[in-house]
C-alpha cells in the first residue's frame, strides 16, 4: 500500500445534509481515516468549490446549475467546508475541484504523479456523483482502484447497490472498510 491514498471525497456539510440521513456513515469513514494514518496512507480530501461568477458552470450542466440556483457549493461558504466529523489533518492535502470527477479542475492528478501514488481507495458522497465520476477517470488513467462500498453512500440505495456490485467491479476492487482495515493493518 505504499503507493495509495484513501480519496474522501465532497464530505461538504451541505452534502452531507443532502446525502446522510444518520446511517452511521461518518463514524465507519471516520475509521476508515484513522486506519489509512495508522498504515501511513496519505489521506487527501476533495471538495466541490465554485468560484463566484459561476464561471465554470455551463448551462447544459445540469447537475450543477441546480446546485447553483439552490445556492450550493460557493468556494468559502460555510456549507462547503468539509465536515467536522471527519475534518483533515495538519498534514492532510486538501483539493478543490470545479466539477464532479476528483480530476476535473483541481490539481489531484499533480499532487498524485508527485507523491508517486498509483492507487487509488475511493470514499465519498455521493456513489452517483463524485465516486463514479472519479472511478471513471481514475480508470482511464490507469490508476489501481479500491472502493470502499459502505464509505460511500447516496441518496438513492439501489443506484448504490448497483454501482457498488456491478458496474464497479469492472475496474476496481470493490470491499467494506472493516474488510479494508484488515488488508492494510500492519503485520
Amino acid at each position: 500500500m505504499a503507493n495509495s491514498a484513501l480519496l474522501v471525497m465532497d464530505i461538504q456539510q451541505d452534502i452531507v445534509d443532502i446525502v446522510d440521513e444518520g446511517s452511521g456513515y461518518l463514524p465507519r469513514l471516520r475509521t476508515a481515516i484513522d486506519g489509512a494514518r495508522t498504515a501511513g496512507i496519505p489521506v487527501i480530501y476533495v471538495v466541490i468549490g465554485l468560484r463566484p461568477g459561476h464561471p465554470e458552470v455551463g448551462a447544459r450542466n445540469r447537475v450543477l446549475t441546480a446546485a447553483v440556483q439552490a445556492g450550493l457549493f460557493a468556494e468559502g461558504a460555510p456549507g462547503t467546508a468539509i465536515h467536522p466529523a471527519v475534518a483533515p489533518q495538519q498534514d492532510d492535502i486538501v483539493v478543490t475541484k470545479r466539477r464532479a470527477s476528483a480530476f476535473s479542475g483541481s490539481d489531484l492528478d499533480l499532487v498524485l504523479r508527485a507523491r508517486g501514488i498509483d492507487s487509488l481507495v475511493l470514499t465519498g458522497l455521493s456513489t452517483s456523483g463524485v465516486v463514479l465520476h472519479t472511478v471513471c477517470q481514475a480508470n482511464d488513467q490507469d490508476f489501481g482502484l479500491t472502493v470502499l462500498a459502505d464509505a460511500c453512500l447516496d441518496t438513492d440505495p439501489e443506484v448504490h447497490r448497483v454501482l457498488t456490485e456491478r458496474l464497479f467491479p469492472q475496474w476496481a476492487d470493490v470491499v467494506a472498510v472493516e474488510d479494508w482495515l484488515k488488508a492494510i493493518a500492519p503485520q
